[in-house]
């Protein structure tokens, strides 16, 4: 198992060469206990798939002279802005951030134009849009790719007709939002709300279960008719209680029962195996969207390092925001950067758990430039005026 914290992983290059020092930096955040055992989050969360991409660039990297360092450096939020200053100071120019919203915004501007970031944890949507960073590249999709992916397959199989349970914190209302936005966009029909309130209290006893099947099928008793329900629970407090608890039966979508993802450990479509493989041998776990996410952000540079030739941060950022760029990601199709607000283009798993039920965008679901730009924000949606667009 790999250490969180501060470590690195170099490989030594020829005189001249390029050199690429990179830096992963998360802020651990207060958590709370986990519904299920399954859900405890490694300590080497990330940092895992920062290791296999920097294995996988120096396979094509040591024939050309090119090498790459990777630093993790792992925080709780109060030490994030001097850690991340030392990180700026050691001179490290391009920096994988996995941390909320707010963090990432501010370190974004901490480190300046001469800095390249990658996000790959947060999904705000106003980080896309008013609040983009020309310095942000978002490897994680926003919250409006995911529920849009959702959205898709509910009016591919004909289930327009939505229940929407959210949470009352403000990341659960922001989530709820983006599926409001979804449901208008594909012609789907929210046809009632209601609120599941954080209480605070414990979610993992010995008599959890018991509750829930008590409180979840009252709490939504005397819905309209629908036919899913979709569950806005961006704080996971109540989501994964809702499939077979339900007054009325209904499929559950969203923060619960079939969930949209960047990537899970069961994904083996595409020429995923073998990145499975590799890196269950190197972690002794299965992959998490963080590790998918972290590994897609260095493979991106190195890919763009062995094209454009270059270390340099600007030539870098120019080229992936180019036309000319594509890395292929085991999702089936090439995945690009869109030029106007620096989000990665991806399709989105739909998993239920266990496997991958289906993948967004659906069948039908046109677009004049990408199908890939039916989920989330497209140009004329998009406020964001930092890359130009």
């Amino acid at each position: 198992m790999l250490a969180a914290g501060m470590c690195a992983l170099g490989f030594a290059a020829p005189a001249g060469a390029v050199e690429m020092r990179s830096a992963v930096f998360r802020i651990d955040y207060p958590r709370l206990a986990p519904i299920s055992r399954f859900d405890e989050v490694p300590e080497d969360l990330g940092f895992a798939g920062a290791v296999l991409a920097t294995e996988d660039n120096m396979t094509t990297g040591a024939f050309l002279g090119h090498s790459y360092e990777i630093e993790t450096v792992s925080v709780p939020p109060e030490g994030a802005d001097v850690a991340f200053k030392a990180l700026l100071e050691a001179g490290h120019e391009t920096i994988v951030v996995l941390a909320e919203n707010e963090d990432l915004l501010r370190l974004a501007d901490m480190a300046g134009p001469e800095v390249l970031i990658l996000n790959a944890a947060a999904e705000g949507i106003a980080l896309r849009d008013a609040d983009c960073r020309a310095n942000t590249l978002h490897i994680a999709p926003s919250d409006a790719m995911k529920a849009d992916a959702v959205a898709q397959f509910a009016v591919w199989k004909k289930w327009p007709e939505w229940l929407l349970i959210h949470g009352s914190n403000p990341a659960d209302l922001s989530l709820a939002e983006a599926y409001r936005r979804s449901a208008a966009k594909f012609g789907a029909k929210i046809v009632e709300k209601r609120v599941f309130e954080d209480t605070g209290g414990a979610r993992r006893t010995d008599s959890g279960h018991v509750l829930v099947q008590r409180q979840v099928p009252i709490a939504t008793q005397g819905a309209e008719d629908h036919d899913i329900v979709i569950a806005a629970d961006a704080s996971d407090y109540f989501a994964p209680y809702l499939p077979f608890h339900l007054w009325t039966p209904a499929p559950v979508m969203g923060s619960g029962g079939l969930r949209p993802v960047t990537f899970h450990g069961g994904q083996e479509a595409w020429g995923a195996t073998q990145f499975q493989t590799r890196f269950d041998e190197l972690a002794g776990r299965y992959v998490r969207e963080e590790d998918y996410n972290t590994w897609l952000a260095l493979r991106i540079i190195g890919e763009a390092v062995t094209r454009a030739n270059t270390g340099e941060v600007a030539a870098l950022r120019d080229y992936l925001l180019s036309e000319e760029f594509e890395v292929a990601a085991f999702k089936g199709v090439p995945v690009t950067f869109r030029s106007w607000n620096g989000q990665l283009r991806q399709p989105i798993l739909l998993f239920d758990g266990r496997i991958t039920a289906s993948v967004s965008p659906q069948e039908g679901f046109l677009h004049q430039v990408s199908p890939l730009d039916t989920l989330g924000l497209d140009q004329p949606e998009s406020a964001c005026t930092a890359f130009g667009g």
